[in-house]
């Protein structure tokens, strides 16, 4: 079960710059008006030619999750008739060093036991699940949300059925304060070290890997000013994916979501 990524400072303060410079060409409504002298296009200069190349990246990281699930059956391949509690419960069972008694997220276990019938409703951690076809095979597939007691983090899950099996495809933790999704893409919003901006991860269906990748990472100011918490510290970093190697509907799609949150600010 991958961590979080640790707090993105370099790509924060470049951000931060970034919007300052540009909200200023924002509020003319004035008629034609000349730019001036076309400035003289300028190639871009690389820096430091001789330095040595990296061997390795980093931070470990992985870009995509994928394992089946054990102990889960999938009536008809309708990923509908499978118990939401029941997969949970799989994945406690599967990852003991997460769930156990030492375990990060050891609360989870207790509080789970509330979402079966009879169970106090407000204490369970399970989240309503969602479904839609984010694999592009033309079925429904599951995006599960569950709080990690004791923990302010969600754990974002995703799971589509093959060959009769549940198979997990994406697996994220982070301090969530929103989930989208967007076409075949699923965007995560995250609270930022800084008070108005937040952090927006998207991640979408890789054929080639057979599972939800992680595609982008964004640091956006939201035009709220208040306080945000500062995003829980891991051990990973981000990586950068290739859009080439990811289906052009997901990239529309994050794409179209990205551009719609700009033109909001």
């Amino acid at each position: 079960m991958p961590a979080r990524r640790p707090a993105r400072t370099a790509l924060t303060a470049a951000a931060v710059a970034l919007l300052s410079a540009t909200a200023v060409a924002c509020g003319d409504t004035g008629g034609l008006r000349g730019a001036g002298a076309t400035p003289t296009a300028v190639s871009p200069a690389k820096l430091w030619p001789d330095l040595r190349p990296a061997s390795s990246p980093a931070y470990p990281y992985d870009v995509a999750t994928r394992e089946v699930v054990k102990g889960i059956t999938v009536p008809g391949d309708d990923i509908r008739e499978v118990d939401p509690v029941d997969v949970v419960e799989a994945e406690i069972k599967a990852h003991p060093d997460d769930y156990g008694s030492k375990g990060a997220y050891h609360a989870t276990v207790d509080r789970l036991k509330d979402c079966r019938a009879g169970g106090d409703r407000a204490r369970c951690p399970l989240l309503k699940p969602y479904y839609r076809d984010l694999t592009g095979d033309g079925r429904d597939d599951m995006t599960l949300g569950f709080r990690l007691y004791p923990t302010n983090q969600t754990g974002v899950r995703v799971y589509t059925v093959e060959k009769h099996r549940l198979v997990q495809v994406l697996s994220d933790n982070d301090a969530i304060i929103g989930v989208e999704l967007a076409g075949r893409a699923l965007i995560e919003r995250s609270p930022a070290d800084i008070s108005g901006y937040e952090y927006r991860t998207t991640w979408v269906w890789d054929p080639g890997q057979r599972a939800m990748v992680f595609f982008r990472d964004e640091y956006l100011h939201t035009g709220k000013g208040r306080h945000a918490k500062k995003p829980a510290p891991s051990s990973s970093a981000s990586p950068s994916v290739s859009p080439a190697a990811l289906p052009s509907a997901a990239l529309a799609s994050a794409g179209s979501s990205a551009a719609a949150s700009a033109s909001a600010r």
